[in-house]
């Protein structure tokens, strides 16, 4: 690597296809990251597993969709390195490592295992478990989630991690973690890794809600352009409007608009809203126009997908090959730990 490319670690959970808010938010951050950054990008396996320990059936498929969507989307794996994060057995270990420096109050209060708690818990009651919620929610794993979250980031020393201004919050445990490790074994080995902010704009799902697969209101990379459109015309627009005539009000059509603000140039933002509010514009062809911008924006990642999913086998070698190299840097990385805290070796 390098001497003046500072390294960047992220990745994403395999919980089934991607959508275009995974694009806008994370990925199209990451293509212009990375070939000015040495940047590794994690499959976090493991992570997926700390709420879906019982959903494994699909877990290969998944982790082959996100590496296409990835892949189609630009990243590309002669620059950056793709790989899952199962096949690093030396994260498990930095997390046994990290996880005996590591106060019980740390990891409670992180806001990301606070949030998964809250769905968790909320989910068991839907499901009206037999188990109480407190008792069978919280796994043993998903306690240690911040921690191991951490160990992928301290695992190729990170110095920055691509975030929202939402998840800033997140890394700070690591900071700790790595701050505290360095105070303890008298060095300054870690980077304490800081947050590479991206100001994405928020996509909500098409009924207003958190875009998301399990809540069936997303619109995927994947998605053909009459499936984007279907879903298109169900979003929800202005509720005050009732007839085609009456005024609009652009600014409380909380998903067409936005989406217009985001997908729109200025002129046709302009139009819309114009239009809109003097109730010559009906919300009907204001969505067919929003998803034919869609689709058009979509077009290229759309096609390379489906040549990529035709070669899995290809996508297969990529994965193989960066890990490869993820499990090389994790090695150097993990054996000059081990030197720091003068552990024992043969």
């Amino acid at each position: 690597m390098p001497e003046n490319k500072r390294t960047i670690m992220s990745g994403m959970r395999p919980t089934g296809k991607l959508h275009i808010g995974h694009y806008m938010g994370v990925l199209k951050n990451w293509v212009e990251l990375q070939n000015d950054y040495d940047c590794y990008f994690a499959i976090a396996d493991w992570h997926a597993l700390t709420t879906k320990y019982e959903e494994t059936e699909e877990l290969n498929q998944h982790i082959l969709d996100v590496a296409i969507d990835w892949i189609a989307s630009g990243i590309d794996p002669e620059v950056s390195t793709i790989y899952v994060q199962s096949l690093i057995p030396q994260i498990a270990e930095l997390h046994v490592y990290l996880s005996m420096i590591t106060p019980h109050n740390w990891v409670e209060r992180d806001p990301a295992l606070k949030d998964m708690i809250k769905i968790l818990s909320k989910k068991t009651e839907e499901q009206e478990s037999k188990a109480p919620a407190d008792s069978g929610v919280v796994t043993y794993g998903l306690l240690g989630y911040p921690v191991l979250q951490s160990a992928d980031i301290m695992m190729f020393n990170a110095s920055l991690v691509p975030v929202g201004s939402d998840q800033v919050a997140h890394l700070e445990l690591s900071r700790d973690i790595a701050r505290k490790f360095n105070y303890i074994y008298k060095t300054d080995y870690f980077n304490e890794p800081q947050p590479k902010l991206t100001h994405a704009p928020l996509l909500k799902g098409i009924d207003g809600q958190k875009m998301g697969k399990s809540f069936n209101n997303d619109i995927k990379l994947s998605d053909s352009d009459e499936i984007t459109t279907k879903k298109i015309m169900r979003a929800i627009t202005d509720r005050s409007r009732i007839k085609r005539t009456d005024p609009g009000h652009p600014d409380e059509c909380e998903v067409v608009y936005t989406y217009y603000s985001i997908f729109a140039d200025e002129n046709t933002k302009d139009a819309v809203r114009q239009e809109c509010t003097a109730g010559t514009r009906g919300c009907k062809d204001c969505k067919i126009e929003l998803a034919n911008l869609i689709n058009d924006n979509f077009k290229d990642i759309r096609e390379k997908r489906k040549e990529l999913e035709q070669d899995t086998d290809y996508i297969k070698q990529i994965i193989a090959d960066g890990s490869q190299k993820a499990k090389q840097r994790a090695s150097e990385v993990l054996e000059e730990v081990k030197d720091v805290m003068r552990l024992y070796k043969i």
